[in-house]
């Protein structure tokens, strides 16, 4: 999956914004106020994403492009290089799974229409 790919993918989830506040090398994608991933689009390519802390070790463990989160708590994010040796079908998941655990964290005021909670 290309940043490119990656970013419509995101953009497409209920209630995502979008922003720039750590320059323009960082898009920084949230729902609700609160981030669940940031996109470095620069080739290759990263994606940093909130994951459950138990998962995020089996997929380090298990892809040698995924790394415990850049600049991130290391317990609760992963940073995936967008080198194309994490099947996009399991980069669709990880990124629902970000989203998900994020929603899941808002009150229900502030979770988008269509948004589902773990």
């Amino acid at each position: 999956m290309t940043p490119e790919e990656l970013s419509d993918l995101v953009n497409a989830l209920p209630g995502t914004t979008e922003e720039q506040p750590f320059g323009p090398d960082v898009d920084v994608f949230k729902v609700g106020g609160k981030i669940f991933a940031l996109l470095s689009p620069e080739a290759p390519g990263s994606v940093s994403l909130k994951c459950d802390p138990e998962w995020a070790i089996e997929l380090r463990d298990r892809y040698g492009a995924v790394k415990p989160g850049y600049h991130l708590n290391k317990r609760h994010w992963n940073t995936v290089m967008l080198d194309g040796s994490v099947p996009d079908q399991m980069l669709k998941t990880m990124v629902a799974h970000s989203y998900d655990r994020v929603v899941a964290g808002l009150p229900k005021a502030l979770r988008p229409r269509g948004a589902r909670p773990i």
